[in-house]
Order: structure tokens, then C-alpha cells, then sequence
């Protein structure tokens, strides 16, 4: 019996050893095994919400990149169109200042030219003018009383004839410098003109106005409007 009884006993406390033992086993492998478990567990539905959340994101950089695309689209043409709209206004700009400068290279050239042709005279006109002078200088060395004489002699008559000549040649002479721009003008009577007259003496005069012309020395010329001689002319001086 106390056999028996001893058997028992060891067999029940070797039995429970053995379970101890299975639930230490057990526990440890529980606590092993649950956070891979829990990882395992959680893992898929991490991943699932990661790739909702990242689907998500795509879609709405896609929709992002969809409305930007026009609008960066509808950016650079206006701003092409505005860049062509700066390069038109400048050469617009451009061309009409071009046509200005043209305009006015062609107004200065058409005067420049007219100038040239009407001047293209005047050293040739003023060397000319003293000759003029000297017609007028041969005319007036003959007396009006000789060339009015009833009685004229052989001599004398010669003397009209060759008055008469010079004469003719003088007015055909100023006709043909007429043709060409240069004119004799007489200033006798007229207010001094500083620009057209030289005085070359002033005196009181009564009955005359102050500050015209009451004699004058030496014709002046004109070459196309332009003085080209002033006339030495004198002047009445009253005050």
C-alpha cells in the first residue's frame, strides 16, 4: 500500500510538472508568438490603408496636375500672346518713326536741293554785278541836256547812238539775270531796312520822314529773294 500510495504520489507530481511545465511552455510560446501575430493581424490592414491613403493622394495630385496643366497652358499663351503683343507696339513704334525720319530726310534733301539750285549762282552773280554797275555808270557819264538837244551834230549824234546801245544792252542784260533769280532794286523813298540797306551817312532833311531813304549811292541785288548786295543808301535823320 505505501508503495502504491508512493507511486501515486510520484506519478501526480510528475503529472503536474509535465502540465507546469506544458503551461510555461505554452505562456512562452504565447508571448512569442502574439506580437508576430498582432504584426501579422495588423499588418494587412495597415498596408490596405496605406494604399486607400495612397490612391487617394494619387488621384488628387492627378486631378491637381489636371486643372494646373490648362491653366499653366492658358499662362504661357498669354504670356506669348502678351510678349507679341510688346513686339508689335515696338516695331510699330519703330516703323513709324522710320517713316518720320524718312519723311523728313526727303523735306530736308528737297530744300537742300532747291537751296543748291537756287544759290548755285551767287559767287558768279556778285562777281557779275560790278559789271551791272558799270552800265549804269556809262549811262549816267552822258548829260541829259545833249541827249535832249534838238540840234544834234555828227559827234553828238554818235554819242545818242552809243548811249541808246548801252542802254539796250543794260535792260536786255537785267532781263536775262531776271530769268535766273537776281534782281536790282532801288530802296529810294523806303523806311531803312538794316537787313536790305547799308547806310553809309544820316542827315537831318526837312520835309522828308525820319529814318528813310532819300538818296541812294549804290543799287542793291537780290538772288532768289536773298540779298546779295545791300544798298548803300542815305538815311534822314529828324530827331
Amino acid at each position: 500500500m505505501l508503495r502504491q500510495s508512493i507511486s501515486a504520489t510520484s506519478r501526480a507530481l510528475r503529472g503536474t510538472a509535465r502540465l507546469g511545465i506544458q503551461r510555461q511552455t505554452a505562456a512562452l510560446a504565447q508571448r512569442t508568438q502574439t506580437p508576430l501575430a498582432a504584426a501579422r493581424t495588423i499588418a494587412p490592414r495597415a498596408r490596405w490603408y496605406s494604399s486607400e491613403a495612397d490612391a487617394a493622394a494619387k488621384k488628387t495630385e492627378e486631378g491637381e496636375k489636371k486643372e494646373a496643366e490648362p491653366e499653366s497652358a492658358e499662362a504661357a499663351l498669354k504670356k506669348q500672346l502678351e510678349a507679341k503683343d510688346t513686339e508689335i507696339r515696338d516695331l510699330k513704334d519703330r516703323y513709324l518713326r522710320s517713316v518720320a525720319d524718312f519723311r523728313n530726310l526727303q523735306d530736308r534733301t528737297a530744300r537742300e536741293m532747291k537751296s543748291a539750285r537756287d544759290f548755285a549762282i551767287q559767287k558768279f552773280a556778285k562777281d557779275l554785278v560790278e559789271s551791272v554797275d558799270n552800265f549804269e555808270r556809262a549811262l549816267t557819264m552822258v548829260p541829259e541836256e545833249k541827249l535832249k538837244s534838238e540840234v544834234k551834230s555828227e559827234h553828238l549824234q554818235d554819242l545818242v547812238n552809243l548811249h541808246e546801245g548801252l542802254r539796250m544792252t543794260e535792260e536786255i542784260l537785267l532781263s536775262t539775270l531776271k530769268k535766273h533769280g537776281l534782281e536790282r532794286f532801288s530802296p529810294e523813298g523806303e523806311v531803312f531796312n538794316p537787313n536790305e540797306h547799308e547806310a553809309t551817312f544820316m542827315t537831318p532833311m526837312q520835309g522828308k520822314e525820319h529814318n528813310t531813304v532819300f538818296i541812294t549811292q549804290q543799287k542793291g541785288f537780290r538772288l532768289n529773294g536773298r540779298v546779295l548786295r545791300p544798298a548803300k543808301v542815305g538815311v534822314v535823320k529828324n530827331k
